[in-house]
């Protein structure tokens, strides 16, 4: 009788590969996955990555709708303000014009007006995290400063007119900022109005003129609530936005999930027929070692 050589060998290349296999399957049975790599699934593995790439992108406008939400509240907050302390201005305006007031009465008006003027001055200045509001795309730049040198004092303005925005998942784009000279520092801002009738309570003017004030006050709140109304329109559609953006981000997940996924049933089942395979291996190779080659010859 004669035995194959290449028996021995053949069955430990089997015990090799059903070692192999029982740690895949132990593998993913531990870590839930049955696609740790793209030579286990190359189909599954590429859309895989596909999705890993959506996903990405949607949690990075996620974070970034979340930062931009938080921006947006405080310069709301910021006009609302800007709105009272105007509200206030025109009251004392419409005071100042009436012609029941006199000089003194004219001058508490003044100074009353004046630290309206800077109270909005600071306002326009307001900065979050490091950045100036209203300063267009130069958020590092202090975008206010008034010139008192002159009469009305005129308004400096040093950020630009570049409104802001940011992109959805989908390419819409959202206003998030609003430059400063839409709100404060055009010839018709609030700022340079004000100036003008600090400039002619100081000079004596007559009621008709701050009559005129008053209304170009007014004007310059319908200004300020016009662009507010901007902004909140920003922020409405960046929360509704990121709303729907961790609805698609938790789909996606799902959908990954469920792509690499591993069937803990199946694999358990796999890897009892495995081990059973390994065993009966190893019952041959242990019995082919223990025969004598005399036992042959009898």
């Amino acid at each position: 009788m004669r035995a194959d050589p290449q028996y021995v060998t053949t069955l430990t290349q089997a015990l090799a590969v059903s070692t192999q296999t029982a740690n895949n399957l132990a593998s993913e049975l531990s870590s839930g996955l049955r696609v740790n790599s793209i030579s286990d699934d190359p189909s599954a593995a590429s859309q895989s990555i596909r999705l890993n790439n959506q996903i990405s992108r949607i949690d990075t406008f996620i974070q970034t709708a979340a930062t931009q939400t938080s921006m947006l509240q405080i310069t709301d907050s910021t006009l609302g303000e800007v709105v009272s302390q105007l509200t206030s201005a025109i009251s004392l305006a419409v005071q100042a014009a009436n012609g029941t007031l006199n000089g003194s009465n004219l001058q508490a008006v003044a100074q009353q007006i004046t630290g309206i003027r800077d109270q909005i001055l600071a306002l326009a200045n307001t900065s979050y995290q490091g950045r100036y509001l209203f300063a267009g795309s130069q958020g590092q730049t202090k975008p206010f400063a008034l010139n008192t040198a002159t009469l009305p004092a005129g308004v400096l303005y040093s950020g630009d007119a570049i409104a802001q925005s940011i992109e959805t998942p989908g390419g819409q784009r959202i206003q998030i900022t609003l430059p400063g000279t839409a709100i404060f520092g055009s010839a018709s801002g609030a700022l340079s109005t004000i100036n003008q009738l600090l400039a002619d309570l100081n000079s004596g003017a007559s009621s008709s003129t701050l009559a005129a004030d008053s209304s170009a006050l007014t004007d310059a709140l319908h200004q300020v609530s016009a662009q507010r109304s901007v902004l909140n329109s920003s922020l409405s559609t960046i929360q509704s936005t990121g709303n729907y953006a961790q609805t698609q981000e938790a789909q996606l997940k799902t959908q990954q999930g469920t792509l690499v996924a591993a069937d803990p049933a199946s694999v358990a089942t796999q890897l009892k027929s495995n081990q059973i395979q390994y065993q009966a291996l190893l019952s041959v190779i242990t019995s082919l070692q223990k025969i004598n080659l005399f036992d042959y010859l009898h």
